[in-house]
């Protein structure tokens, strides 16, 4: 069977390697400076204070990128990393996950996401949200970042 040589998309896995970045600016809009709800791991609803810089990463169900950001080394992105999800039901899927998991749907509703998997970098001092975009993988949010963080 003759080829032409052209790759078909569609069967090339998915891969953090690539440059993949988001492009839209972030939306203006408030940020709080603490999220109520509960670890996947368990327990009674707490609220977790947000006193610095810090990113929150919005996951989602059979998503390979997400799978990915939460068993990663997040040492890179230098600011502290909140973990969320609106749904309870990932329990098993991340049981071993790297990142502990925050289920709290209001947090969604607080920081406006839509459609995970998304990052949003918030400054809860100024209860700004500073940058937000598509998680693709570590390294991309570390570059996105990163100008917020040497200011």
């Amino acid at each position: 069977m003759a080829t032409d040589g052209r790759s078909n998309r569609s069967s090339n896995p998915v891969t953090s390697e690539f440059d993949a970045r988001s492009f839209d600016r972030p939306r203006e809009r408030a940020a709080p400076n603490a999220l109520h709800g509960h670890w996947l791991s368990g327990g009674a609803d707490v609220t977790v204070k947000l006193t610095e810089l810090t990113l929150v990463v919005a996951v989602k169900s059979h998503c390979d990128g997400c799978q990915e950001f939460i068993n990663a080394d997040v040492s890179d992105l230098r600011v502290p990393v909140l973990v969320i999800s609106a749904d309870d039901g990932i329990s098993s899927e991340w049981r071993e996950a790297r990142q502990p998991v925050f289920v709290s749907p209001e947090a969604f509703r607080l920081l406006d996401i839509r459609w995970p998997p998304i990052y949003v970098l918030i400054d809860p001092g100024a209860r700004r949200v500073l940058s937000e975009g598509v998680l693709f993988g570590v390294q991309q949010v570390a570059k996105e970042i990163g100008p917020y963080l040497d200011v």
